[in-house]
């Protein structure tokens, strides 16, 4: 059975979901007042990062059994590549994440606000990790 159009779809859909976040939601969501960004932003991260984490983890898998099955280092390439999200999230995006997370509403400010520019700013990488993943993935495929 060949797994790889699974991980394909895995992958994309993790770039899809990252990719609107950077161009639609962040965009918007600066928009608004402090106080409404800073809450809006908090159960947007926590829903996201659910979706977001259980498919990075889906396409590392699903891409790794594809290369164990075909011999094919380019599925595992692209698999540590989507999966390079959960250290990079950890190490590079948590620390604003625990910051923001500790703020209350009702202190939201300019300091808050600059956060949330920052961590729009971490998580396009996230996305042009996804889409490397989809383009390694895409290219193994043919």
């Amino acid at each position: 059975m060949n797994l790889g159009p699974l991980a394909l779809t895995a992958a994309a859909l993790f770039t899809g979901a990252a990719f609107y976040i950077n161009f639609a939601e962040q965009p918007a969501r600066l928009g608004l007042d402090d106080r409404a960004l800073l809450a809006q932003w908090k159960p947007s991260y926590a829903r996201g990062f659910t979706m977001q984490a259980s498919l990075a983890v889906a396409g590392f898998v699903l891409g790794a059994l594809t290369w164990w099955s075909t011999g094919n280092y380019a599925w595992l390439l692209g698999a540590v590549v989507l999966v390079a999200n959960w250290p990079y999230t950890l190490l590079g995006i948590m620390p604003t994440n625990h910051v923001l997370n500790a703020i209350a509403p009702e202190d939201a400010g300019p300091k808050s606000r600059e956060l949330i520019v920052k961590w729009g700013g971490l998580h396009g990488v996230r996305t042009a990790l996804g889409a490397a993943a989809t383009a390694i993935f895409l290219w193994a495929s043919m």
